[in-house]
């Protein structure tokens, strides 16, 4: 299945804070796993952001929700920040 990808309007702001190495894995990661099986290679969430999953890249994490077609991406940041700071993108 083909996915076409909407991002949160702060995943930009995201990325300005990572260096370009992880930049480049990231984007291999959303290439490579999230456009081919999004479901296989994503974990699951629970509690306040059940419904939407994970993908690991090193420390950073991928948080997005599948809905059809459409893979919506709600943030892009450390593991340590990411969840406290997707919570209050939803």
């Amino acid at each position: 299945m083909h996915y076409i990808f909407r991002y949160h309007p702060l995943v930009r702001k995201d990325l300005s804070t990572i260096n370009t190495t992880i930049k480049t894995r990231i984007k291999n990661s959303i290439e490579r796993r999230l456009m081919v099986d999004p479901i296989k290679y994503g974990d699951p969430l629970r509690k306040t952001l059940k419904g939407y999953r994970k993908l690991r890249v090193g420390d950073y994490r991928i948080v997005y929700k599948i809905e059809g077609k459409y893979i919506y991406i709600l943030g892009i940041q450390h593991r340590k920040e990411i969840y406290k700071k997707a919570e209050l993108r939803i």
